[in-house]
């Protein structure tokens, strides 16, 4: 079973205390929704990468070399 760890800063006493159904469900969502997000992230990143990689080649067409396009 999951636990949490709570602590009385006022007394420094710590307690480990294991989560109920409703935080366990809620760390669920909370997971399910960061992989949503983590794979928009990383699919925005992927097409930036494509649309960068398909300017650099545009330009190499035209005849510009690997150096004028970095200087881009």
């Amino acid at each position: 079973m999951a636990t949490k760890i709570i602590v009385d800063c006022s007394t420094g006493v710590t307690t480990e205390v294991e989560l109920t159904a409703a935080e366990i469900a809620e760390r669920e969502v909370m997971a399910a929704e960061y992989e949503t997000r983590k794979a928009a992230e990383d699919a925005e990143i992927a097409a930036k990468a494509a649309a960068k990689a398909s300017a650099e080649a545009k330009l190499a067409a035209l005849g510009l070399s690997a150096d004028e396009i970095a200087a881009l």
